[in-house]
């Protein structure tokens, strides 16, 4: 495997050095980048013109990881030549997030061929239900693939959010990108570092991803009692005050974060489902437990690598990281690059979700908030 990097600003344009790509013959150019700059032609047919062998695929983001570097208002790219394996790349629209378990179980199912060895997802960020979705691929893969990817974002505006495939973005669309081959290894890592607080709230009337109440009070009622003045900035604030909510084997736990508000009823939307009967808590978080949590998720998505050094590593991290850690939001990348060294290229976005399988080794994939999911690969 071999990649190439360039970068793009209106203001400087493409970075390309030497005035020519290095990897013409690359199979896949990933693209993140802002909202904006995705949806213009230009970028997008100047990638087409320099990789005319690749499939283009992306998405918008709250934030572009490059290398070490952490940018707003970019586009990065990264090509990436096979040498031994394969790719295939998957398209499903969805109008509405009562489709998400069949998109996921569709997107799957079109992937699901000889020889498949891992599945990237990039996805709608807004109009989904994150956990209905991996359902669906968990259904159709009968969790013996490993998923990994992300929600697309859009900063912390949470207006639209949109996905590249041969084509400047569009919203509603979700894409898998299937890696085929006997040579292919992989490996990923997720965990986030904030931690809760306060009781125990019991999830006492929801729907899906929609929370009414919990412990029978209102459930917007109740969280804005929690977050003081920063519950005139919701949602946008909610990323600093995510929930903690048990899963059904009591042991572990995913953070869920909220996408949006209803004051009419006093309802809240989450990336994922809040199931009627589960327990939740308020998160925070510290600097150093959320650079820590990075470090260990690298260190888990190499493990699951078998401890070989990467070839390209894929890094999805959560807006609400971004937004607490600020000026110091590219320690957790640096940390990332001294547990994966200096050999991998390192690209990857800040998102509205993170997928990913709770353990190394494990294929179930589960929808996560506010983490740092890694994904590394390697041909061997």
């Amino acid at each position: 495997m071999k990649t190439e990097q360039i970068i793009y600003s209106e203001k400087k344009g493409w970075n390309l050095p030497d005035c020519r790509v290095q990897l013409p013959q690359a199979q896949l150019v990933l693209v993140f980048g802002s909202r904006e700059l995705l949806s213009q032609s230009e970028p997008i047919e100047f990638l087409k013109a320099n990789w005319p062998a690749a499939v283009i695929a992306g998405c918008s983001t709250a934030g572009e990881i490059f290398q070490e570097n952490v940018f707003d208002d970019t586009i990065t790219a990264t090509a990436v030549f096979f040498e031994k394996s394969g790719i295939e790349v998957a398209e499903e629209p969805i109008n509405n997030m009562d489709e998400s378990y069949e998109v996921g179980r569709r997107l799957a199912e079109r992937l699901k061929k000889d020889h498949l060895r891992h599945i990237l997802i990039l996805s709608e960020g807004l109009n989904i239900n994150g956990s209905e979705f991996t359902k669906g691929i968990n259904n159709s893969l009968a969790d013996k693939i490993p998923v990994t990817g992300g929600l697309a974002g859009d900063m912390a505006y949470f207006a639209e959010t949109v996905i590249v495939h041969n084509r400047p973005g569009i919203k509603n669309i979700v894409l898998g990108i299937g890696f085929y081959g006997d040579s292919i290894q992989t490996g990923y890592g997720s965990l986030g570092g904030w931690d809760s607080f306060g009781v125990d709230r019991e999830v006492t009337r929801s729907e899906k991803n929609i929370l009414y109440s919990l412990d029978g009070q209102p459930a917007l009622e109740l969280y804005k009692k929690y977050l003081g003045d920063h519950a005139a900035n919701l949602p946008a604030s909610a990323l600093l005050f995510p929930l903690s909510m048990m899963l059904e084997d009591k042991e572990t736990s995913v953070v869920r974060t909220i996408l949006a508000v209803n004051e009419q009823d006093g309802s809240m939307t989450f990336a994922g489902d809040i199931p009627e009967g589960s327990f939740v808590r308020l998160m925070k978080a510290s600097f150093d437990r959320l650079i820590d949590g990075a470090n260990d998720a690298a260190e888990m998505a190499q493990i699951s690598l078998k401890n070989s050094h990467p070839d390209l590593a894929i890094l999805i991290s959560c807006v609400g990281r971004k937004l607490v850690l600020k000026q110091r939001i590219e320690e957790e990348v640096e940390a990332i690059r001294q547990v994966l060294g200096d050999a991998p290229a390192l690209t990857g976005f800040y998102s509205y979700g993170e997928i990913c399988p709770l353990k190394p080794f494990e294929s179930h994939c589960e929808l996560h908030n506010q983490t740092m999911t890694i994904t590394v690969f390697k041909e061997l």
